[in-house]
């Protein structure tokens, strides 16, 4: 195995976060990196930084770009974001970020559950109660045809981005990629629709609760539920009670599977999941370099002591590695790739 050129690697990182050389991100990697001695600090340091802001901020006026055209022809939808961008725990510079234009004419439910839940009040508190009988008298069944009004939304969709940009990608099925050439950033539009989970309905309607359906044009079906809005909030609230220290290790693991020689194939769920399985009390006071220790330590036991097949995705819904033997061997190589940084910082 080669050694890891971090010089090299300090390069590329620099030149994805800051393409175009913006003197404020220079001026933040210079203090966030001074007294460091060696390559292999600075580039852990810098592993896990935060894009910088103006970057961010781009990609999400490209959002709010393509969400202003959308709104001036289309009726009966919602917008929402979902993704890395939403966590700040994005990596690229030029990270693009999915908008959500989700179908308001039904939701799909767990109305079944509700009623059979009704069924059992003895497990349940007044309060919540009170929020299922109050669901269960609002609920009526949708009259009309959910794909077809979800086909149409999604056919309205690249019509009205075809109009407004030369960029437009329409082939994938479950989202539409757009291109703002003045931002530099692209938009994936995603058709959607609502869905009502047990638990959005038991804790009082709670957004954070509430689940989506994604649109696939297709098979003309949607797939779900998903829990984005779940993800995001439970990231943001963990890494803020450890002063930012989840996040820095997303980012980090992020960058090193980037900046790996081998072709490691994990997504941005999957380490989160990671991630946020790891106990806060074990890590809310480690340094930088003790983060990475720690990270090492916690990927080898996790494949080592058979516990990978029992990690479930941040919104807690599903196993990430279970059945997945690729997964897991991406899972040993990026951990090997984290323990050869841990060795090289001592």
């Amino acid at each position: 195995m080669n050694e890891i050129n971090y010089n090299s690697r300090i390069g590329k990182l620099r030149s994805r976060y800051n393409p175009d050389g913006n003197r404020l991100y220079e001026e933040r990697v210079y203090s966030e990196t001074a007294g460091l001695v060696s390559d292999t600090q600075k580039y852990v340091r810098m592993a896990m930084m935060a894009v910088d802001e103006d970057y961010t901020r781009k990609t999400k006026l490209a959002g709010e770009a393509a969400k202003e055209h959308l709104k001036k022809e289309l009726s009966d939808v919602d917008y929402r974001y979902q993704g890395s961008v939403m966590t700040d725990t994005h990596i690229k510079g030029a990270s693009d970020i999915d908008l959500l234009v989700l179908c308001t004419k039904f939701n799909h439910t767990d109305i079944s559950r509700v009623r059979d839940e009704l069924n059992n009040s003895s497990s349940h508190s007044y309060i919540e109660l009170v929020n299922l009988m109050s669901y269960n008298e609002r609920f009526s069944a949708y009259q009309g045809n959910c794909y077809q009004d979800l086909r149409s939304l999604r056919l309205d969709i690249e019509r009205i981005m075809k109009s407004h940009y030369v960029v437009c990608d329409t082939s994938k099925p479950k989202s539409v990629k757009i291109t703002n050439q003045n931002l530099h950033r692209d938009v994936d539009v995603v058709t959607s629709c609502w869905y009502d989970t047990y638990a959005y309905v038991l804790h009082g309607e709670c957004e954070a609760d509430r689940a989506i359906s994604i649109y696939n044009k297709d098979t003309n079906r949607d797939i779900g539920p998903d829990y984005p809005f779940l993800s995001i909030s439970r990231i943001n609230s963990k890494s803020a009670s450890t002063n930012g220290r989840l996040k820095r290790m997303i980012r980090f693991l992020k960058n090193v599977r980037y900046d790996s020689n081998r072709v490691i194939d994990l997504t941005s769920f999957e380490i989160n999941a990671i991630c946020y399985d790891m106990p806060i009390r074990e890590y809310q006071d480690k340094d930088y370099k003790e983060l990475v220790s720690f990270l090492w330590r916690k990927m080898y036991h996790l494949w080592k002591d058979d516990k990978v097949e029992q990690l479930t995705s941040v919104a807690g819904n599903e196993f990430v590695f279970k059945g997945k033997p690729d997964k897991v061997e991406a899972l040993k190589l990026l951990e090997d790739e984290v323990y050869r940084i841990s060795c090289d910082l001592k």
